[in-house]
């Protein structure tokens, strides 16, 4: 088992290494060297595309490598579980509405012009008045209320946990330098992961 989790550990990195130097600077400088001053409008699709072709070999080994079942959640218990998966696909598509979905995925910049309003406008109703990544929380509630968990997919979970968790403090440093103060102040106000309902921001209408 320690051979299967360090395989999956060591797929998880590589992965988050690739997908990193795919969100940087230098790439997307040298896309537009590529595709020209347009790339903008090409560069969000490719992006989404390669990084989800990219984790689909490190998915198989969860189930291919050698593995033991560290746990299972019976009825009627694993309904309660399945229900919080389904109101975590719920909170992860309305998440992606309020964000933009199309903006999401890179098909309002591929076949029409760019929403550059959108783009100047911090996203801080809906959802994000609860939490400030409402799509990671979704994800994260996802995949840890599996009522099978296994050693591999334990270790998948905790990779991806982690991975996420970098990724915030990446993401949120570019954030604060577009938005400045206001995100800044957002921060401060509004939990990163984990919502808290009876606060005065998250029952605001």
């Amino acid at each position: 088992m320690i051979i299967s989790s360090a395989i999956i550990i060591l797929a998880v990195t590589l992965y988050g290494v690739f997908h990193s130097w795919l969100a940087s600077n230098a790439v997307k400088t040298y896309s537009k060297r590529l595709l020209g001053a347009n790339s903008n409008r090409y560069y969000r699709l490719i992006y989404n595309f390669i990084a989800v072709i990219s984790l689909l070999p490190v998915l198989p080994l969860v189930v291919l490598l050698p593995d033991q079942t560290l746990y299972l959640v019976r009825t009627p218990w694993m309904y309660l579980f399945m229900a919080g998966q389904i109101v975590a696909v719920i909170g992860l598509l309305i998440g992606l509405w309020q964000t933009g979905i199309n903006d999401f995925l890179g098909f309002s910049q591929l076949y029409g012009v760019p929403n550059q309003l959108k783009s100047e406008t911090m996203v801080a109703s809906g959802l994000y008045r609860c939490v400030r990544h409402p799509l990671y929380t979704a994800g994260l509630i996802f995949i840890w209320l599996m009522p099978v968990m296994t050693s591999n997919l334990f270790t998948l979970n905790l990779c991806l946990t982690l991975y996420i968790i970098v990724g915030i403090y990446f993401e949120e440093r570019k954030l604060v330098r577009d938005f400045g103060d206001s995100y800044a102040s957002y921060r401060r106000s509004t939990p990163m992961l984990i919502p808290r309902p009876w606060s005065k921001t998250c029952r605001k209408p």
